[in-house]
């Protein structure tokens, strides 16, 4: 009799955060590389982490998302999937989950990270994790690799439908005019010269759900800088916030398509600090929902893995 047939694994894969308000040190260690974090940078990076729920959601939406993909998948024939979980900064490491998923022995691997933009310097980075840990445990499974699906029509579609339930929280009357600031997390200003796809594949995710919302004032801008001696990626969403403020706007809806899910950099450099900047100037500022482990974005990841299999197979 025929053995069972070998399962095809999905290894998706997330930045992490603390799992708890004592882990904010550790965890900012593993970020920085080893380096040691400034005392009062820690205090001040954990308090962000109390007053939006005390730990990051991050895990526990993408285990919700894995196993609503594994689901879906495997409602698909063919080859069974099985769907793991690997975070680059923090439990479970990469490292570790792709081990896990070498002892049941899979046909192949597809890694996909949740982020649809590429760059070398955050899924390049993921991708050095898998090839690290490939290379350490000896193995020999296919891998390969989704880099980019930044403009995936089910991406777009989800997220254009977010912005028209965001422009809900605004009066009938004014939701025709209601500014939209579309976000992404900013990465060094060297990656310019490295031609760096990242730039582009933001504005190309923007310009995409612009062409179905047909909003008559958009910005893109770069939030939650790093803190370093060299130049980040501009202009900052504080920038474009004052900008639209002096040319009278006093709504404004901000569209964070560089992330699919909350996270601190949502939770708290948008809803709380880019919020108090806004009300600041008299603006009141809204934000459209994240996908989470939503259908729109568990039935854009099983389109995702389909294609790429498509290609694989061509």
């Amino acid at each position: 009799m025929p053995g069972p047939q070998q399962s095809i694994a999905i290894l998706l894969m997330g930045l992490g955060g603390p799992d708890c308000l004592e882990n904010v040190e550790p965890y900012l260690k593993e970020v920085r590389g080893g380096r040691p974090t400034p005392p009062e940078l820690v205090e001040e990076i954990r308090e962000r982490y109390r007053v939006t729920g005390g730990r990051s959601p991050v895990l526990d939406v993408t285990r919700e998302v894995a196993g609503r993909l594994e689901d879906r998948l495997n409602q698909l024939g063919g080859s069974p999937y099985r769907v793991y979980v690997g975070l680059r900064h923090w439990h479970p490491f990469v490292k570790d989950t792709f081990a896990a998923l070498l002892r049941d022995r899979p046909e192949q691997v597809i890694a996909v990270c949740m982020a649809p933009q590429y760059s070398s310097l955050s899924i390049g980075a993921y991708i050095h994790k898998v090839e690290e840990a490939r290379a350490s445990l000896g193995a020999d499974c296919p891998v390969s690799y989704v880099k980019s699906w930044h403009r995936h029509p089910r991406l777009i579609a989800a997220i254009a439908e977010n912005v028209e339930s965001g422009l809900k929280n605004f009066p009938i009357e004014r939701r025709g005019t209601v500014p939209i600031l579309f976000t992404a997390h900013s990465l060094p200003e060297r990656i310019l010269e490295m031609k760096d796809p990242y730039p582009d594949e933001v504005q190309g995710t923007m310009n995409e759900v612009c062409a179905l919302i047909r909003q008559p004032v958009v910005r893109l801008a770069y939030q939650s800088q790093g803190r370093t001696g060299e130049k980040w990626l501009g202009p900052s969403v504080e920038a474009v916030v004052e900008e639209l403020c002096a040319a009278g706007h006093r709504d404004l809806l901000v569209a964070p398509i560089g992330f699919l899910c909350d996270h601190v950099e949502v939770l708290f450099d948008l809803d709380i600090e880019l919020k108090h900047v806004a009300a600041a100037k008299g603006m009141r500022l809204e934000r459209i929902p994240m996908l989470n482990a939503s259908p729109a974005l568990v039935d854009t990841l099983v389109s995702v893995v389909q294609d790429h299999q498509a290609v694989a197979a061509a």
